[in-house]
């Protein structure tokens, strides 16, 4: 590996130990075992640097949870039990990946006075949201329409930031994959005017 691989794989497990505003250049360096100048010369920033760890990991929780979907579902499964594995899933995976959550709304908190982190945050949320969009509807990302990605992938989203909050707040009254689908067609009829 080199540094720059050295400094990502560093500064994730920073993150993932001490969280977005404990971590330091001098941790991310003795963690990657590489100078702390190494940080500005790949990087160009601290803040950069912790952002590409926080974006790669949250790739790898989404790599997690859509394998574990998969794993259990059957190609004949229908869209709703789809839907509903893909939060069984979230939800099974959010104990391994609770640190990531931290840090991410930790980094959320810190964005409010920091331009360039909130563009950058900003940004890595619509590629997701875009990705989820895409996932969801069955599609690629370059296919997927704008329209998708502002109420599928962004409501989506919406719900999936809600559902971790309560999980790091209340794990044991936060909702389960069953009734996150059964208050999405209760709300769904209430927004219908059938409820």
């Amino acid at each position: 590996m080199g540094n720059r691989e050295d400094l990502l794989r560093g500064a994730k497990a920073c993150l993932l130990e001490k969280g977005y505003t404990r971590t330091t250049v001098r941790d991310i360096a003795a963690a990657a075992g590489v100078s702390m100048a190494a940080i500005g010369y790949h990087y160009g920033s601290r803040e950069a640097l912790l952002n590409e760890a926080m974006f790669e990991a949250m790739g790898e929780w989404g790599a997690s949870m859509e394998q574990r979907v998969a794993e259990k579902l059957d190609a004949a499964a229908t869209p709703a039990e789809r839907y509903e594995a893909l939060w069984t899933a979230v939800i099974d995976v959010f104990d391994e990946y609770r640190p990531l959550w931290l840090t991410t709304f930790e980094a959320l908190l810190v964005s409010e006075h920091d331009p360039e982190l909130r563009r950058q945050l900003a940004g890595g949320q619509q590629e997701g949201i875009r990705g989820v969009a895409a996932q969801l509807a069955g599609g690629g990302e370059d296919e997927v329409d704008d329209a998708t990605v502002r109420t599928i992938g962004a409501v989506h989203t919406a719900l999936l930031t809600g559902l971790m909050s309560q999980h790091l707040l209340d794990p044991d009254r936060a909702p389960v994959a069953g009734e996150v689908l059964a208050g999405l067609r209760a709300l769904g009829a209430r927004a219908g005017g059938t409820g």
